[in-house]
């Protein structure tokens, strides 16, 4: 089976130029098949400032109103996903820049309203991987920005986390796929403010013993949950790591290996 595997990069480095190089560079020295989701950065709160939009977060996620889906839009649709598209050109990776409307790659259904009322955003209902399938025997890499769309033809801001999870598990009906998650830090750490203390493997018993412990940072649960609900749905492995030391951890070098039980 052919081998594949979807990055996903944050915010923070796109915020970055130098270390979006650097990160880019890595992602296209990855041999294989892949795949790039990413987040938006700052970039859409600093246009809507301009714009004078106020900015609502809750929880680190954004609300979404109608003037502030056109800003993300226009930001991580257009803006981020085409420069990276651009950086990726000259890195000798012919890459397409995609949103989830396109080629009707990734249906969302707006998110239902319950404790808090979300506005515009996408909880993802369907993946076509065939249609990705497609691009990637084109020779194309597929660069995602976090917009889906509804069967109405709405547009909606979708967390990029859950995008490149559901994306990775449908592309299991084609290929062998590894999931990486790459951020600030060097992988999931047993202890938030010590940067070296690495938990080099997850399985699930060891997850369920570090959450017990109270080790692993709340805030990385949510991610570490959907990582191995994505597992548990036929991904190979996930991996967690630094965008620095993307090549590193593709070779089970560095960051946090996920993986089921042997």
């Amino acid at each position: 089976m052919n081998t594949l595997t979807v990055v996903k990069i944050g915010g923070n480095v796109i915020d970055d130029s130098a270390a979006l190089h650097r990160f880019l560079t890595a992602f296209s020295s990855l041999s294989g098949a892949k795949i790039l989701v990413h987040g938006g950065g700052k970039i859409a709160t600093q246009i809507a400032d301009k714009l004078g939009l106020q900015t609502t977060m809750v929880e680190g996620r954004r609300i979404t109103d109608k003037p502030m889906l056109d800003v993300v839009t226009m930001v991580y649709g257009g803006l981020v996903n085409k420069q990276i598209v651009a950086q990726l050109q000259t890195l000798d990776i012919n890459a397409i820049g995609l949103t989830g409307a396109d080629g009707g790659t990734v249906l969302a259904i707006k998110r239902p309203v319950k404790d808090i009322d979300y506005g515009l955003v996408g909880d993802i209902d369907e993946v076509n991987s065939g249609q990705i399938q497609f691009f990637l025997h084109q020779d194309l890499t597929p660069v995602f920005a976090p917009i889906t769309y509804t069967e109405a033809g709405e547009l909606l801001n979708t967390n990029a986390d859950t995008m490149a999870s559901a994306i990775a598990v449908d592309m299991v009906k084609h290929n062998e796929v590894t999931l990486v998650y790459c951020f600030e830090k060097k992988g999931v750490l047993a202890d938030p403010t010590d940067d070296n203390s690495v938990i080099g493997e997850l399985t699930p018993t060891v997850y369920a013993e570090h959450k017990a412990a109270g080790t692993v940072n709340k805030g990385m649960i949510p991610k570490l949950d959907n990582a191995f609900k994505a597992l548990g749905n036929g991904v190979a492995k996930v991996i967690i790591c630094h965008a620095d030391e993307l090549a590193l951890a593709a070779q089970q070098g560095a960051g946090t290996t996920l993986r089921l039980e042997k």
